[in-house]
């Protein structure tokens, strides 16, 4: 049930562009927004990447205006990155989009559905920020 849901909000989400960043690069964009100011090295490990991967991301996300980068203020060799004010509104802006796909399909739902899913994705996204949080991993291979 959960690999069901996961690939139809997938699929309902693409509706709703991310152009013109990848789905890599929206990642960045969220690991930003949770933690600006932090540097390439701490990106790539939030990411499970390299340095040099998480690099070229962030320099075409900056060249779209979505990032900047600026001087680490204690380090001259370290860069601190930040979400622009464009790269903010890029992810209201698809938020609200891909909220509206979301509302399409609970206005199918009986108000009682309705309530039992609000209830479960509550206890869902407080035990996965906790989860986020303590830099926790997943094995994803079958039990």
């Amino acid at each position: 049930m959960t690999a069901e849901a996961a690939e139809l909000l997938e699929i309902l989400w693409g509706r709703a562009s991310t152009a013109p960043v990848s789905t890599s690069q929206l990642r960045v964009l969220f690991v930003l927004e949770h933690d600006e100011g932090i540097n390439l090295r701490t990106l790539a490990e939030a990411l499970g990447s390299t340095p040099p991967s998480t690099s070229r991301l962030c320099d075409r996300l900056q060249a779209v205006g979505f990032i900047e980068r600026t001087p680490s203020a204690v380090s001259r060799r370290e860069l601190r990155l930040f979400l622009s004010a464009r790269g903010r509104t890029f992810l209201t802006e698809l938020r609200a989009r891909r909220e509206r796909a979301v509302e399409g399909v609970l206005a199918q739902m009986r108000p009682s559905e309705r309530t039992a899913l609000a209830e479960g994705l509550a206890a869902f996204c407080a035990a996965a920020a906790a989860q986020v949080r303590e830099g926790a991993t997943v094995d994803a291979r079958p039990a």
